[in-house]
């Protein structure tokens, strides 16, 4: 097939995004009430803000907030996990990341489907953290058995999903109508499914297993249990959601409120109660079940090895001081400590971009393309208005935030006792590929952008201008 008839996989994943939007939308109508809610505060702290609008235009970074996603899933087996890779690669998402969650108490290691490289995240962001159930941290060795046993005879793709994978491997990508046919069968994977895989009985040792645990094996796949918007100012929509009928967690998870926002902030709402049929014989039995929810997202700069050991030790001398209860009752202690330890963290960028805590992007000033060079001190040059800096969006997850969120939702009782058991070489092996590291790519867009300053002669238009 000819290179000029496939469409690009950035157009499948836009494609893809907006389809998981409306189905979600459809699926739990408080997610639409969120996103009305988190379009009226973008709205607001940018007109309150015009320089913070000017640069996120200047670096064509406002065009994609509004579209901007990420979702969940849990898979619960190591050929799902394999297939789901092969699935997002059809739409230029791979694998950023290894998170251990058991170390949190929660039964899965994970990474994050993404788009990489500047281009493509400036198209759309769309993201997929994407979970596999440990069942090897199950102690009950013979509920670990009939689990897997489940697990084995599901299928969560459809045929023709399986066939337009195959495809695209085979032709390098998909036409424009396979990419149609592609996401409307992708799509079926994540529906949610009223009707479970198991009885009730065993479903409820599932659950006293582990929540999450009856959440991946009791159904025929893995619905979406979250989609997040991403806002401005969280803290506005924290506050602003009980007024829409929505009680938000007690804590936001993350760094505190900064006039620098770093890495990641998420909110949510309680996981709906909804209902589902259980397998009785050759009939079905109302009961009901509790995992997908609502999810709100702040995202900061990116930080280098250095920012972030300096992050993750500020976090983990405040929970030293305080851990968030999972009923919220400490929640004003916790946010109190978090900032007083938060302060050690320089809060104005230059100083972070000094102390080489945190990647940006370098552009030319109007005064710097008529320069006859920058030179190679970026310091000075910036110093004397040749160079403009920019945060580099941070794309990935935090494992202790998403523990946070995995719990307050999956209920009081959901954390548990399992030894910390990272395996990110049997997690590879499942997945069929290596784990990329985000940190090398963050490296990789600044470079890039302090290499195209150098290169550019005077008097071009190159870079972006201030």
């Amino acid at each position: 097939m000819s290179a000029a008839t496939l469409i690009s996989p950035d157009i499948i994943r836009s494609r893809f995004s907006a389809a998981m939007s409306a189905m979600y939308r459809d699926e739990v109508p408080a997610y639409g009430t969120l996103m009305e809610l988190v379009a009226e505060v973008n709205a607001e702290t940018l007109a309150a803000d015009p320089a913070e609008r000017a640069r996120l235009e200047a670096n064509d970074d406002l065009a994609r907030i509004s579209e901007e996603r990420h979702g969940a899933i849990r898979v619960g087996t190591a050929g799902e996990l394999h297939t789901i890779r092969r699935l997002f690669a059809v739409m230029g998402m791979f694998p950023v990341g290894y998170y251990d969650l058991s170390e949190a108490g929660v039964p899965v290691h994970s990474t994050a489907f993404r788009p990489v490289g500047d281009a493509a995240l400036k198209i759309n962001p769309f993201r997929v953290f994407t979970s596999l159930l440990r069942l090897d941290l199950i102690a009950d060795e013979d509920l670990r058995g009939q689990a897997a046993a489940i697990l084995a005879e599901r299928r969560i793709f459809t045929p023709a999903c399986l066939e337009l994978i195959a495809k695209a491997e085979a032709e390098g990508g998909l036409n424009d109508a396979d990419a149609t046919r592609f996401v409307a069968e992708a799509l079926e994977t994540f529906r949610w499914q009223p009707r479970a895989n198991v009885t009730i009985d065993m479903y409820h040792r599932l659950h006293d297993a582990h929540r999450l645990i009856a959440d991946v094996v009791s159904f025929r796949g893995p619905h979406i249990n979250h989609l997040t918007p991403r806002t401005l100012d969280i803290d506005a929509v924290q506050a602003r959601m009980p007024s829409r009928g929505i009680t938000p967690k007690a804590v936001v998870e993350g760094p505190p409120t900064r006039k620098c926002p770093v890495l990641l902030r998420q909110t949510s709402f309680k996981a709906l109660q909804e209902p589902v049929a259980f397998r009785s014989g050759d009939d079905w039995k109302d009961g009901s079940h509790t995992a997908r929810f609502g999810e709100i997202e702040q995202r900061g700069v990116a930080l280098t090895p250095k920012g972030r050991a300096l992050y993750d030790r500020l976090l983990t001398a405040t929970r030293d001081k305080v851990r968030p209860a999972a009923d919220g009752s400490n929640a004003a202690d916790y946010m109190a400590a978090l900032s007083r330890t938060f302060a050690a963290f320089p809060d104005d960028w230059e100083t972070i971009r000094a102390g080489e805590l945190a990647y940006f992007t370098y552009s030319l000033t109007e005064k710097g393309l008529a320069a006859e060079g920058i030179g190679d001190d970026i310091a000075a040059a910036i110093a004397a208005g040749l160079i403009r800096f920019d945060p580099i969006v941070y794309e990935d997850f935090l494992p202790v935030s998403a523990a946070g969120i995995f719990q307050s939702n999956l209920g009081d009782g959901a954390a548990q006792d399992f030894v910390a058991n990272p395996n990110q070489r049997r997690f590879e092996a499942d997945l069929g590929a290596e784990v990329l590291n985000e940190f090398d790519h963050y490296a990789a867009i600044e470079a890039a952008s302090l290499a195209a300053c150098r290169r550019a002669p005077a008097g071009t238009a190159a870079g972006t201008t201030a």
